[in-house]
């Protein structure tokens, strides 16, 4: 069956109207993008901004609140559509005040093989590093030419192991990593790296991330893999003393992939968790603050043993 993507424009005041309506007329899930969801998250999460491309945020920053629903592409879903669109006019001329948006509607076809596949075919089985491959569940490799195969699919949580950042980092475990490495992955997203770590050796005890959903998926990733990753930890370790402590010390490696201010941050952090002579390997720095993480970390006595880069972002190698 396809489907058609019915997109209701409104404000962040008419989202409740609209959901009511949507419930009267037999519809009971829905995608929404509210506008002020993207202004609060970066009132929210201005440490962690390096992330957020400015061409993302003048879009986001255009964009009305929506509300997408998908109803079937059949003669009872062309019924449903009509007596929706008839529900909208009523409430437009309820709201006198002008505060519910446009509240009009806007329609795009979709087949069942793009709502259910179609976005698989941008993601293929991809080498990294010197003994890594990475691939999604979907795909098979016949010759995977010596490499690990990691697995790992598309989610929320961040790392694939496309970007630049996550790649640098696993570079870097594989020149560190050594059997019986106990391990610390701060901000752990998808669990890629932790994944990476423990196949190559290293006793993974802890993964920390602020979001609780990361750490489920971290902990799904692992069991595919065959590995396993610890505890996870959810919170911010820079503002949560009681998280920061049950973290725990005695660390041969730590490895953050998050931003250049949140690793200037926890420099101090890292210093106290690391085993003397251990490891600190920390990406997510845009190229132009790479001097500022190193300024950081050097003042806090680490030593820079590597400094890796693709051509917009650095990665560290230091040592306690």
């Amino acid at each position: 069956m396809d489907w058609k993507e019915v997109t209701i424009y409104t404000t962040t005041a008419g989202i409740g109207p609209v959901e009511a309506l949507l419930e009267d007329n037999g519809v009971e899930g829905y995608v929404l993008e509210d506008a002020a969801d993207f202004e609060e998250f970066l009132k929210d999460t201005e440490i962690y901004w390096d992330y957020v491309d400015e061409d993302l945020v003048r879009e986001k920053r255009a964009q009305e609140t929506c509300l997408k629903i998908y109803l079937p592409d059949s003669e009872e879903g062309a019924k449903q559509y009509a007596d929706i669109c008839r529900a909208l006019e009523n409430l437009k001329a309820r709201d006198t005040g002008h505060e519910w948006g446009r509240l009009c509607t806007e329609t795009a076809l979709t087949r069942q093989e793009d709502w259910e596949w179609g976005w698989k075919q941008y993601f293929k089985p991809f080498p990294v590093g010197k003994t890594f491959m990475i691939k999604p569940s979907w795909e098979t490799v016949d010759d995977p030419q010596g490499r690990r195969i990691l697995e790992i699919d598309p989610a929320s949580s961040f790392g694939t192991g496309s970007h630049d950042t996550t790649q640098l980092c696993m570079a870097a475990l594989e020149d560190c990593v050594q059997p019986g490495d106990k391990l610390l992955d701060m901000g752990t997203g998808s669990g890629i790296l932790a994944i990476a770590a423990a196949m190559l050796g290293a006793e993974v005890q802890t993964v920390v991330d602020i979001d609780e959903n990361c750490l489920k998926t971290a902990q799904e990733n692992a069991e595919k893999n065959h590995v396993s990753i610890g505890r996870g930890l959810c919170g911010d370790a820079l503002r949560d003393e009681k998280l920061a402590a049950d973290i725990g010390a005695g660390y041969d490696i730590i490895v953050a992939n998050i931003v250049a201010d949140v690793i200037i941050g926890m420099a101090p952090m890292f210093m106290d968790k690391l085993v003397p002579g251990g490891t600190l390997i920390c990406s997510g720095i845009l190229n132009e603050r790479a001097d500022e993480v190193r300024a950081a970390l050097e003042a806090q006595g680490f030593v820079i043993s590597d400094h890796a880069n693709s051509e917009d972002w650095s990665a560290f190698t230091a040592k306690k």
